[in-house]
């Protein structure tokens, strides 16, 4: 434990699902925390606040804090880094979890509809990281970890799901991918100065309960496809501590990879290693 001790770390997306677990597990680790969402209170019938996260790292001895800003709105995210600074010091950590998707077949999806995903998923994860790089070059070191989807390409055939499973996600894909594309560049730009900039997506279905509400079926057919929510965090602690530069990985491969162990949520102890089963029964209720 401590992996993170005296750092500062800014998680967006960090009222429910995976960014509100990653935040946690940051705290556990020593770093004082920056939940980022759009809405303080809660978020209709999917639960979960910052308000509640906040107090519930507080409760574990953590430190946390939390900025309101909607990423949809350029002006609105224009000085997110500065106001979570205010709270905490200088940011050694960024966490681009935060997604915006709207599903639909590729022939169809809206201009309105691909415009606010790109912002979302794009050009908000960009202008943090601009935002939060000139600190980090200064001080020669940091780390910007990207939430991307396994969505970015095509699914093999035959689908494991149905046709229109796989090709309902193309838009939201599409702008993964150019996530991909542009954090792999301005990783090799800033690696000199000792920032660390990486992609990390899971293999298919990280089991929140967000997510098995609407991919609970997929994951119940299809049990390889669902991965632990400890699996995913404990890859992102590897790329918010370690040294790898422009890696577009997944979560299980990364931890194969180094041969990390997946602890739980809280940090205290070993449930298992990179194969670690998801547990559908506990969620898929």
């Amino acid at each position: 434990m401590g992996g993170c001790d005296g750092k500062n770390a800014l998680v967006t997306g960090a009222s429910r699902g995976i960014g509100r677990a990653i935040a946690k597990r940051l705290a556990a680790e020593g770093a004082h925390v920056v939940l980022s969402a759009s809405r303080l209170g809660r978020h209709g019938d999917l639960g979960g606040t910052l308000e509640e996260t906040v107090e519930e790292i507080e409760r574990a001895g953590g430190r946390a804090s939390a900025v309101v800003a909607d990423l949809l709105d350029d002006e609105a995210r224009s000085d997110l880094v500065a106001q979570a600074e205010s709270t905490c010091g200088p940011l050694d950590i960024l966490v681009n979890n935060a997604a915006f998707g709207m599903w639909g077949m590729p022939s169809e999806s809206t201009l309105r509809q691909r415009r606010e995903m790109m912002e979302v998923n794009l050009h908000a994860p960009v202008d943090l990281a601009q935002q939060v790089l000139p600190g980090m070059r200064q001080r020669g070191v940091g780390w910007v970890l990207n939430l991307g989807s396994e969505s970015h390409r095509q699914p093999p055939l035959p689908y494991r799901d149905s046709q229109e499973a796989a090709h309902v996600i193309t838009a939201y894909g599409a702008t993964k991918a150019a996530l991909n594309r542009y954090m792999v560049g301005l990783a090799h730009e800033v690696a000199g100065d000792g920032v660390f900039v990486n992609v990390l997506a899971p293999v298919s279905i990280v089991l929140t309960q967000e997510a098995a509400r609407f991919v609970g079926h997929i994951a119940k057919n299809n049990p390889d496809m669902a991965e632990p929510l400890e699996v995913m965090v404990e890859a992102a602690v590897e790329f918010c501590t370690e040294r790898h530069v422009g890696r577009v990985e997944s979560s299980r491969e990364l931890l194969h990879r180094v041969s990390r162990p997946v602890r739980s949520l809280d940090g205290q102890k070993v449930i298992g290693d990179a194969f670690l089963a998801a547990d559908l029964e506990a969620v898929l209720i």
